[in-house]
């Protein structure tokens, strides 16, 4: 966190004024919060349960995966709207609505609960690495029990019912080490490149399907974009549609991000006059190109990972999960492209995606965190080098217990659907404060067109009723 111990990211001084860029090319140099959030979106969510998803049922929910993907961004520019014009992150806006505070605001405190329901998912990323290094490095697991045995019986034994935790506890700490060695920039620059690594391949897989045993059924995929909910996948369905697109994570982690980029900062703190409205609003507009942008990369892999399940897990009955779930989900490369080395293919995509969504969810996590405990009194920043000391502390905190879940559990997707019903559960709290922010707090001379309000109110309201429907039909067991 050198970054963070040099300058306060979320500091808006005189000097930092900077005028928003005058084309589209100077814009698109300029994005990145919602690289950084592609790079959390596109893990556990599409990897573990998009793809269990259309194992179960075909392509009968791609109208959710694509409803999913875009509905949730017109929250997310709403979120970024209000840190550009307000200068404050997520928490920190939802501390200052009315409404029953315990040291600090109940919205805070939701976010607290959901988090620690979301460690389950960090503990999946860990445990889904660690099963596909053991598959293709099987001889380690095997000679390191050898060579402990005749000092540590019991241990070696542990090891060779457990081939993947030693795996699984190098991924945590490489991702510790990442996280404590650089900031904003770093984690930019590392997702970025893996976005486009894993988004590439993915794509490249789903468009040569047509060349294998397991061409992709149009018809169903037409059917598949009509509404249409089957009653025994409604819980699957809900948590996919917590943790794909903007999950409730992201939501709450973007504005930090967008902070931390400089988009705030360049406009400058809110005075009266033309002049900052002129300069917010420009970046206002780059912010927004930076979250469509990200909107299209995410939901390119979502469709494509989804497609996967779909047209090769359905037709072979696999249900990927519990220990055996990375060799079950490689079966989809194996069986569609006929060749072993498409297993090794899958397992390095594999361990690129969920380490990734590990390293991005950890460091948003961090932040989060450390503003929690400022907030809710527990803890007092009384400089931004004291921020970072508590980011650094929840970057090893959240990889450690997340570890330890995984260790305790070994069931990456139950780990990851538990984290993703939170997710979604909270998708609507979320959602209705971004509203209240918009019409009674952001700054109106960054108003959007009518249109965009209309859509950020249908936005709401169809994550509301997502989300009660679904947990209704849980709780009758329909």
């Amino acid at each position: 966190m050198s970054e963070a111990a040099e300058f306060d990211p979320y500091a808006m001084p005189a000097d930092a004024l900077r005028e928003p860029p005058a084309t589209l090319g100077q814009a698109l140099r300029q994005i990145g919060p919602g690289i950084i959030l592609a790079g959390s979106i596109i893990g556990t969510g599409e990897l573990l349960l998009t793809t269990g998803l259309g194992a179960d049922y075909g392509f009968a929910f791609l109208w959710l995966i694509l409803f999913s993907c875009v509905v949730k961004v017109f929250v997310q520019v709403e979120l970024g709207r209000y840190a550009i014009s307000s200068g404050k992150p997520t928490l920190g806006a939802f501390d200052e609505l009315p409404g029953p505070r315990l040291g600090t605001h109940w919205l805070v405190w939701w976010w607290f609960g959901m988090l620690l329901a979301t460690i389950f998912q960090l503990g999946a990323m860990a445990g889904g690495v660690g099963q596909a290094l053991h598959l293709m490095l099987p001889g380690v697991a095997d000679g390191m029990a050898r060579a402990i045995e005749p000092v540590w019986p019991s241990a070696a034994a542990a090891l060779q019912r457990h081939p993947d935790y030693p795996w699984a506890i190098v991924t945590a700490l490489v991702a510790i080490g990442l996280l404590l060695s650089g900031g904003y920039k770093r984690i930019e620059l590392i997702t970025t490149a893996l976005v486009v690594a894993v988004t590439g391949v993915t794509v490249a897989c789903v468009a040569v399907l047509p060349y294998t045993g397991y061409p992709i059924p149009w018809r169903e995929v037409a059917h598949g974009l009509k509404f249409s909910v089957p009653g025994a996948g409604v819980t699957l369905a809900f948590g996919v549609f917590g943790i794909t697109g903007v999950g409730a994570s992201e939501l709450y982690a973007y504005p930090y991000w967008c902070l931390e980029k400089g988009y705030a900062r360049f406009a400058g703190p809110r005075q009266p006059g033309d002049e900052w409205a002129r300069r917010a609003r420009g970046w206002m507009r780059v912010m927004a190109l930076d979250a469509w942008v990200s909107m299209l990369v995410f939901t390119v892999a979502t469709v494509a990972f989804y497609f996967m399940g779909a047209t090769v897990l359905h037709r072979l009955n696999l249900h990927p999960s519990g220990k055996d779930m990375m060799e079950q989900l490689a079966q989809m490369y194996v069986q569609a492209f006929g060749h072993r080395w498409t297993r090794t293919l899958f397992l390095i995509g594999g361990c690129v995606v969920l380490f990734k969504t590990l390293y991005v969810a950890s460091a948003g996590n961090s932040r989060l965190s450390a503003d929690f405990l400022n907030l809710a009194k527990l803890v007092r920043h009384r400089d931004a080098a004291g921020r970072a000391r508590w980011i650094n502390v929840f970057s090893v905190l959240y990889p450690a217990v997340g570890l330890l879940l995984y260790l305790v559990f070994r069931d990456p997707k139950g780990m990851a659907a538990a984290g993703a019903f939170a997710q979604a559960a909270t998708l609507p709290v979320i959602a209705g404060a971004t509203v209240f922010l918009r019409f009674r707090r952001t700054d109106p001379r960054l108003a959007p067109s009518r249109w965009i309000d209309i859509c950020l109110g249908l936005a709401f309201l169809s994550i509301s009723i997502a989300a009660l429907y679904s947990m209704y039909s849980t709780l009758v067991g329909g």
